[in-house]
């Protein structure tokens, strides 16, 4: 699998490029499974950017490259999040979704758990751009049992206890540097150890348009807690394979 980290820019277009010369690069790497981080196809200059570029549940340019390039690698895509419409004009949902190897779409997970910060200049409320979800999702796929889950999701345990067994969770992200330095990988470590999964995170990593900095540290961790392999800042790609009977011997030994 490889976990993609992305600086989006504050147009659509730029980001879709960026994210499919990575995602080429991962495939040709051997990559089956190539994951994005949140808001991969955009971080604007003002939080209602993204509900600027919304579209239709199913149909839209986003919506439309995701599937044309998971055809055309023959690979599967975790798109970290995607802006879908809801009832509310004001706001979208922010929708993890998961294509397959032919371009079909087999899963979308909607952020449930919505990010509030605050310290100093800094400030964030996702509430006033995002409506959130409503339940989890964990899809059956040729590599395990996948768990969504986005960002801020990752403080919450008992959303992963909610998933059943994964065998590999996902959480595509655009931590804050303050709260990436203090919680980022003991939280990623936290969520594998405890649910004896592969965890996969990709991330933004870099100084944005609008003077935003995000942490980066796009990371693969196996179910041990071991981190296979980090990407700090910038674009890049992690790569890592998974093993499913690695982490089913440590579920027998700890049943």
């Amino acid at each position: 699998m490889a976990a993609v980290q992305m600086v989006s820019a504050p147009e659509v277009a730029p980001n879709l490029e960026a994210a499919g010369r990575l995602i080429g690069s991962a495939a040709a790497a051997g990559a089956k499974l190539v994951a994005l981080p949140e808001n991969f196809y955009l971080i604007g200059r003002d939080e209602r950017d993204k509900v600027r570029v919304r579209e239709e549940d199913g149909r839209g340019p986003i919506q439309d490259f995701l599937s044309l390039i998971s055809k055309q690698y023959g690979i599967w895509i975790l798109a970290g999040t995607v802006p879908i419409s809801c009832r509310d004009e004001t706001r979208i949902r922010s929708a993890c979704l998961l294509y397959d190897d032919s371009g079909r779409r087999v899963a979308r997970y909607d952020k449930m758990h919505l990010f509030r910060f605050r310290q100093g200049s800094e400030s964030y409320d996702e509430s006033r751009t995002l409506e959130p979800g409503t339940r989890p999702v964990a899809v059956e796929t040729p590599f395990g049992r996948l768990g969504l889950s986005v960002c801020y999701d990752v403080r919450f345990p008992e959303h992963y206890r909610a998933l059943g067994e994964p065998d590999v969770i996902f959480v595509p992200s655009a931590f804050t540097v303050p709260t990436g330095e203090a919680h980022w990988e003991p939280l990623l470590r936290a969520r594998a150890i405890e649910n004896q999964a592969y965890l996969v995170a990709p991330a933004q990593g870099g100084t944005h348009a609008s003077g935003r900095r995000t942490y980066g540290h796009t990371m693969a961790i196996d179910p041990w807690g071991a981190v296979l392999g980090v990407h700090p800042e910038g674009e890049g790609i992690v790569l890592a394979d998974i093993d499913l009977e690695h982490s089913r011997q440590l579920r027998r030994r700890f049943a």
